[in-house]
């Protein structure tokens, strides 16, 4: 744990190298701890939980991702992160790409794993589906390739990770409501995203689409995509291996 802006941080850190901030998604970090072990391998690799995800705290003013962002960009100081490639997960990856329109000049490559966070469709649908207003079986053949490549099991599941897994979901609807899942001003900033980005999409991921992707990125000058194929939305759980390997590659290239 590390106190950062007055909350208790839940703080992974796993690793030597260079350094590498990691953002989950709404689930929660658990699920992207084997990953994170890969990564680490290589790199030093830094991965907090977010406010009001996990065992992190969650203050009465914090109530968006742009209050994240500033939070993790404190992070950054008490770290002494000068420099350092930044890879984020769905929600976190909207943190990231919030993050990289602040101080670009920190961020030496940047990865967004099946982002969200912006708009790019018109304005009378939801880029995204409203994943709270369906069961978790539909969650999941969204999220998945194959539903039975969650690792979570909530039946099984001790009482003190179920209390968890019901903290992540409120915090996530608190933080991404409304506007539903994108802020309407990051797209009008993401110009300043000017270090090379990678995208990357699962090739069954039913959250994004792929016209959602290729939108994102044509807002990013030096940004390219890649599909990682029998994954959905986590690729980093049902493909650790070749989306840590595309990760890798990029972030040393």
């Amino acid at each position: 744990m590390i106190s950062i802006a007055g909350i208790d941080i839940e703080l992974f850190e796993r690793g030597q190298g260079a350094p590498t901030l990691y953002l989950h998604g709404g689930g929660g970090i658990l699920l992207d701890v084997p990953f994170l072990e890969r990564l680490a391998q290589e790199r030093r690799v830094i991965a907090p939980s977010h406010p009001g995800f996990g065992k992190s705290g969650l203050p009465d003013w914090l109530d968006s991702v742009d209050d994240i962002a500033h939070v993790y960009l404190e992070l950054m100081d008490r770290l002494s992160l000068a420099r350092m490639d930044l890879v984020g997960s769905s929600l976190g990856g909207w943190i990231a790409a919030d993050i990289a329109t602040k101080v670009p000049e920190r961020i030496s490559r940047l990865v967004l794993i099946g982002p969200v966070g912006v708009k790019t469709g018109t304005s009378d649908r939801l880029d995204v589906p409203d994943i709270f207003a369906m069961p978790r079986e539909k969650l999941d053949r969204l999220r998945f390739h194959n539903p039975r490549n969650n690792p979570i099991d909530l039946a099984t599941l001790p009482d003190e990770q179920l209390h968890i897994v019901a903290r992540n979901s409120e915090t996530l609807a608190l933080l991404t409501w409304e506007p539903y899942m994108h802020n309407p001003k990051l797209k009008h900033r993401l110009h300043r995203v000017t270090m090379p980005t990678l995208f990357l999409r699962g090739a069954s991921d039913g959250i994004v689409t792929t016209e959602y992707i290729e939108g994102y990125a044509e807002l990013i000058p030096q940004s390219r995509i890649e599909t990682i194929l029998q994954a959905g939305h986590l690729p980093q759980v049902e493909q650790r291996e070749t989306t840590a390997a595309k990760v890798l590659q990029f972030l040393n290239s």
